[in-house]
This record gives C-alpha cells, structure tokens and sequence, in this order.
C-alpha cells in the first residue's frame, strides 16, 4: 500500500522531530518534545487545505489562471473551480524525488516540465535542516529554459501552540511585524494594498479574539535581514516563523470558512510574491534564460519553539 502522501521521510535533533512528505515535498509534522508547532495531517491523509505544501512556481492565486509574459497570453489549468482560479503552482500534488535523508535533514527535488500555461522548464529544490534552532527550509529554484521564466514562490504552514481545536486561535497572542496588508475582493484577488488598521495591526502583539483572517501582510519589520512572526499561549509557550529578506510577504489563514478545521491553527505562509502576482507583477520575479546570471532564487524561512518570556 501507498500512503496517499506518499513514502515519510523523518528527521529529528535538539528535541525536534519532523515528517516530510513524497506528495509536495510537504512538511506533515513538526513538533518539540511532546508539543506539536504545526497543524499537519494524518500519515493516511491527503494534505487538507494545503496544509505543509510548497508553492511553486507561485504561491496562492492566479485570476482565471490567464496573465501574459515575454509577449504570449497563457492559460492554466482552473484548480480552484469555485474561484475560477489557478491556485498554489505545480510541484503540491507531485511526486518529489529524495536526494538526501540524514538523521536531521531531507532535500528532495523536483522537474517541473514546460506545459500548457507555463511553457518553461524549472528545477525545485527544498532541503530541511533541523538543529538547536529550530527547523530552518531552503527553498531554490533553477530556469532551465533558453527564455525568462515568470516566478515567486511559498509555503503554507499552519501553527499552532499545544494541541489544535476549533476555536483554539482566539486566546493566542500573535505578534505580526507588518505595516501594510492587501485589500481583496469576493475570489480573494487584491484590489488594493493599505496601511495596516488598528484591527490589523499585530507589530506589538495581541490578542486574537474574533479576528479573521486570509489576506497577504506587507511591509515586514526586519531584525538583522529577519521579520519573525509569534503565535503564544496563557504559559508564555508558542511557536514562531522567521523569513529572510527574499520573502516580504506573509498571507495569514484562519479558516474559518472549513467546517470542522475553523480557527484550531493560523496558516502563516511565507511568500515571495502575493496573490496574484503574475498579473500585477507586484515583487514578481524574472528568473533569467538557463546558464546567465539570475537564473536561480533561494529563499529561505523556518520555524522555531518558543518557550516561557524568549
């Protein structure tokens, strides 16, 4: 039998463990002694709702999966129906090839083909590391194309502080470090970026009571190149997410529109791009022609326990 994602691959150090996936190169567990930090799935499961999948070659939505570059009107494939959009890239449901598996780290890889509505040929690239600091991911993509190649990328996490339960966000403090959101319309497209309101503005933390949330956050504060996002409990205790400087957005999800799975975990997801980049050409990226200068991005992000005051 075949789990539905695929062969497990596990790593552990420091009091981390984590599972990574065949299916999407996904990140189905991450936990702390006995305190999980992500809200996964079931080893029989398929990731619901994206949950630890990667977002390339782009993150989130493309409106009615048409945009145009290097003069060619494209189209891709609908894979939200609902929204009639193309929806978190081409590499979440593939089968990603192992590289390397050590006792704390798994790199796997994974040939994205020039198809109907990308006609380039990439190479993803994901490595996991755990250490004393938590677990850090490298995310690369390489153009193998003669031409430039349209790109962002992300990942989508959901956090969590001590076991998820609907409704388990409420009493969380989150501490966002952003200054601008996006303002979207009724297929979650932006129509406008502002600055952050008072209901929106979590730089100095809060409580999240009632909030709700599945918009892209901007205009990140920075320590030493770093934006850190916190989740904390009543104990002090949480989990937090870090990116580098490549990654300038983070796109928050409480889903509260998922009966059953509404509000136990904050998908806190970085993104090099936000939602529908490939048509605004907002922080979109150029990958050059294959061989020249600029034809890989590396980015990198992690996730770290927090304990007591840290």
């Amino acid at each position: 039998m075949v789990f539905p994602s695929g062969d497990q691959f596990e790593i552990a150090a420091a009091g981390y463990r984590a599972v990574v996936t065949e299916s999407g190169a996904a990140l189905r567990v991450l936990s702390y002694g006995d305190r999980p930090l992500v809200d996964g799935f079931a080893e029989d499961e398929m990731a619901p709702g994206g949950r630890g999948q990667l977002l390339m070659p782009w993150p989130n939505r493309i409106r009615d999966g048409r945009y145009s570059f290097g003069g060619r009107d494209l189209q891709l494939a609908l894979t939200e129906p609902k929204r009639s959009n193309a929806s978190h890239g081409l590499a979440r449901w593939a089968a990603w090839t192992l590289e390397e598996h050590t006792t704390n780290s798994v790199s796997l890889v994974y040939r994205v083909m020039a198809q109907t509505g990308y006609p380039w040929a990439v190479d993803l690239h994901v490595l996991y590391d755990l250490g004393a600091d938590g677990l850090t991911v490298t995310q690369t993509t390489t153009n193998l194309s003669g031409e430039p190649a349209p790109y962002a990328c992300g990942a989508h996490p959901y956090l969590c502080v001590g076991q998820p339960a609907n409704g388990a966000i409420d009493a969380l403090e989150l501490t966002l470090p952003a200054g601008t959101r996006t303002v979207t319309d009724d297929r979650l497209i932006p129509v406008d970026t502002v600055a952050v309101e008072p209901e929106h503005d979590f730089r100095t933390g809060r409580t999240i009571g009632a909030m709700s949330f599945d918009q892209a956050y901007g205009a990140l504060e920075r320590v030493d190149g770093i934006a850190t996002a916190t989740l904390r409990g009543a104990n002090r205790n949480g989990v937090a997410l870090w990116v580098d400087e490549k990654i300038p957005w983070l796109l928050l999800y409480s889903a509260d529109d998922v009966a059953g799975k509404e509000r136990r975990s904050l998908a806190v997801e970085p993104m090099t791009a936000p939602t529908n980049a490939f048509n605004s050409g907002v922080d979109l990226v150029t990958l050059s022609p294959a061989g020249q200068p600029g034809d890989e991005l590396s980015v990198t992000w992690g996730i770290r326990a927090l304990v007591d005051d840290e």
